[in-house]
């Protein structure tokens, strides 16, 4: 599952990010926290791709409107689309932390993607991010004036995002909610144990074990939230309704092992999955697509990513 080593270029990028956090994330807090992720925006070094347009927008939610950043292709539409949800522990990221996987993702998949800015913890703890998440799916699923959809529906996430992304499609599948064709699960924050080998050997490459304790703490608060299967999907005792999944695991991530087990869940109740491992990648480096990072296997990876929607939808080449 991981290789000798991280890949080179994400040695350099790990080392570059090291010196702009000296301290543990529980140390600056979430204000602190924020403010050091938009200075790390404000550093990058972009070069987006062309998509035919970006705009915010806003969806009906359960304690107000839900931000959301629609990406369109350069080609004519209708499109399908992607609902994303952005990671960061449910604590961290923004539509603006997740804007140029966005544009990648859209660019290469020909999908027009949604991007959801939904609550973050510990001012708006579980189930608020669940909430607005599922909220989200189902304005888009509504085919409202806003997007140009064709009626084809996926979810994607990364990290935490991931999560919510496999928490939706259960909850589609049992409240008999909008049809999902598809779910891309991206280094997905589900079923994560202490005693998981990737946890014990890989804790401290982009996320330490003190960290992800105090993301728990932030958005769950309590144990008996985090048994509950819409917090953690790997918890349900049946997933056989949710859609085909494409499941992202890398070698050297403490969450690798948690997105093993599910896809392996998901398999037992009788869910299709295509699970691709990137051995010597960290967690976190699908966004690692900036000119100033240089990471080609997150290009590669977006690339695989949305070589599996296109299929799912039967979108050619």
């Amino acid at each position: 599952m991981a290789a000798d080593e991280p890949h080179p270029d994400v040695q350099s990028v790990l080392r570059t990010r090291r010196r702009f956090q000296p301290v543990a994330l529980s140390t600056l807090g979430a204000r602190g926290a924020r403010l050091l992720e938009r200075l790390g925006l404000w550093l990058q070094d972009a070069d987006p791709p062309a998509v035919g347009s970006a705009v915010d927008l806003t969806a009906p939610g359960p304690d107000g409107g839900v931000p959301i950043r629609r990406y369109r292709p350069t080609n004519t539409g209708p499109y399908p689309t992607v609902v994303f949800y952005h990671g960061g522990g449910f604590v961290l990221g923004s539509l603006d932390s997740h804007d140029l996987l966005c544009r990648h993702l859209t660019a290469e998949s020909g999908c027009e993607v949604v991007s959801v800015d939904y609550r973050l913890a510990p001012e708006h703890p579980f189930p608020a991010a669940v909430e607005d998440a599922y909220a989200a799916v189902e304005w888009a699923a509504t085919g409202p004036d806003a997007l140009d959809s064709d009626g084809r529906l996926a979810v994607a996430g990364d990290s935490a995002g991931g999560a919510l992304a496999a928490v939706v499609s259960l909850m589609a599948a049992e409240r008999d909610g909008p049809e999902i064709d598809y779910q891309s699960l991206i280094y997905p924050a589900v079923g994560i144990r202490d005693d998981h080998r990737s946890m014990r050997e890989h804790a401290g490459y982009v996320i330490s074990e003190d960290d992800i304790r105090w993301f728990d703490r932030c958005y769950y608060g309590s144990e008996i939230h985090r048994r509950n299967p819409y917090a953690d999907p790997s918890r349900a005792d049946d997933r056989s309704g949710v859609p085909p999944a494409t499941v992202v695991t890398a070698g050297f991530d403490p969450l690798r092992d948690g997105g093993i087990a599910y896809a392996r869940q998901l398999v037992g109740d009788g869910v299709s999955v295509r699970f691709r491992n990137y051995p010597d990648m960290v967690h976190g480096f699908v966004g690692m697509l900036s000119e100033s990072e240089g990471v080609e296997r997150a290009h590669e990876a977006v690339d695989d990513i949305a070589t599996d929607l296109r299929r799912a939808f039967g979108v050619d080449d």
